[in-house]
């Protein structure tokens, strides 16, 4: 009889206790997948890598403040999306401009590229009015939200994701919808 695999939880609270080992486990599952997202949203592959590496250097160091609620691959994503948030954002502002190298010639100097505009929207939603809406979400409502909406999931692949039933997504969805357009109308006092 094989030995069950250790959960994503377990592997947090051993984080908690200085695992290491736990780290490199979370790291194999949740690195390729993570990666990924990352690039829908961000051509440069330096900027996604650091946003990953700066994403497990969070998951080690802030382990204890997962409060156990959701799947703890919803709150990795929420770290990582972050992560890569901020970094846009230290490029928006200069202090690390979002670089494009084109492989044509060697000889060929880095190319500066503007914000794509999904990077555009992404800052817009963590500092504008959707932020502070979300914000207010109810934290499996947001990771729903996040992963359909932000991160163009289907309910399915959601479900999967956040390990609830589809139909739990659906309706999670929906509410986060009312509640948004209400909060977004000014409904919010």
């Amino acid at each position: 009889m094989e030995a069950p695999e250790t959960t994503d939880a377990e592997l947090v609270r051993a984080l908690s206790g200085g695992d290491l080992g736990a780290l490199r486990a979370l790291y194999d599952r949740h690195a390729p997948w993570l990666s990924v997202r990352l690039r829908r949203r961000c051509s440069d592959p330096d900027v996604v890598a650091d946003a990953l590496q700066d994403c497990f250097v969070a998951v080690w160091k802030e382990s204890g403040r997962w409060r156990g609620e959701g799947e703890v691959a919803a709150w990795i994503w929420g770290i990582a999306v972050r992560r890569l948030i901020s970094r846009l954002r230290a490029g928006e502002r200069g202090a690390a401009r979002l670089v494009v190298r084109r492989p044509v010639e060697a000889a060929t100097p880095a190319v500066a590229a503007e914000p794509s505009a999904e990077e555009l929207v992404l800052l817009g939603i963590e500092y504008g009015g959707l932020g502070d809406a979300l914000d207010r979400l109810s934290p499996e409502m947001r990771a729903v939200v996040e992963a359909t909406v932000l991160d163009g999931l289907t309910s399915k692949e959601a479900a999967q994701l956040l390990g609830i039933p589809q139909n739990t997504v659906k309706t999670r969805l929906h509410r986060a919808k009312a509640q948004l357009r209400q909060d977004l109308a000014g409904g919010v006092t």
